[in-house]
């Protein structure tokens, strides 16, 4: 399969341009397409965890193992610092949802009618 094997050499946008191409052309082989991609497991990425689509990409030795030992390394913490960055920008969600949340009831506290009344904005 030569086809196959050129498409896989130029990477996913290869397989999903083929299979966009396939839809506009003929419905039918552009589903083909996607059919085949999921079943191979080319688009494997789908299944992995938020963002991590370089685990999906050939990890093969390149013969010297210092530079093996400094990409795996470097890959690691570069998986650590997604994670942190992912973990930072869920408390800062739920720190503003908290701030919202609290605004919103500070308001509503003010607008019962066993309250004081609220007052008007420059008076």
């Amino acid at each position: 399969m030569a086809i196959v094997e050129k498409l896989d050499d130029i990477g996913k946008p290869a397989w999903i341009g083929l299979m966009v191409f396939g839809f506009i052309v003929f419905w039918p082989a552009g589903l083909a397409v996607l059919a085949y991609l999921i079943w191979s497991g080319r688009m494997g990425c789908w299944k992995r965890s938020r963002g991590q689509w370089w685990h999906g990409e050939k990890r093969a030795s390149t013969g010297n193992s210092a530079f093996d030992e400094y990409r795996a390394e470097t890959l690691k913490r570069l998986e650590d610092e997604q994670k942190e960055f992912v973990d930072f920008l869920d408390r800062l969600r739920r720190a503003k949802d908290k701030a919202e949340f609290d605004q919103f009831m500070a308001e509503q506290r003010g607008r019962r009618p066993d309250g004081p009344a609220p007052e008007a904005p420059g008076a």
